[in-house]
């Protein structure tokens, strides 16, 4: 009999496991969670402290509730680069089918940083 009982675990497991995936595979297919990546991943300040190329962690925490033309969302992203890693932060808010952010920033695992992704990044200063 602990064959069964093992059996209905690995099954359990598999099931869980899967449920978990969707649920990131959803999130990870938002446009709020495309964009706030594309953004960090292009961000001058965001590259200088993580290098490149800066790639996406598993795990995303947080929620997103869209229902057609409105909802709002609230994400922690992982990434990282050869230079270390940071967290990205979304909070935005979905208005007659268009995203807009309350807040989108990088914070670097190392120093603290937050960098804001919704200002312009300073002009490179040219030698």
């Amino acid at each position: 009999m602990p064959l069964g009982c093992f059996g209905t675990a690995v099954l359990f497991v598999v099931f869980a496991g899967s449920v978990v995936l969707i649920v990131f595979s959803a999130v990870k297919s938002t446009e709020v969670y495309k964009d706030a990546l594309a953004r960090a991943k292009a961000h001058p300040a965001v590259i200088e402290a993580l290098g490149s190329p800066i790639t996406e962690g598993f795990l995303v925490s947080g929620n997103t509730n869209v229902n057609g033309a409105s909802g709002e969302a609230n994400l922690s992203i992982r990434i990282a680069g050869p230079k270390g890693n940071a967290t990205i932060y979304v909070a935005a808010r979905k208005s007659l089918g268009q995203w807009n952010y309350s807040g989108l920033v990088v914070e670097i695992a190392k120093t603290h940083q937050r960098i804001d992704l919704l200002q312009s990044p300073a002009p490179a200063s040219s030698p």
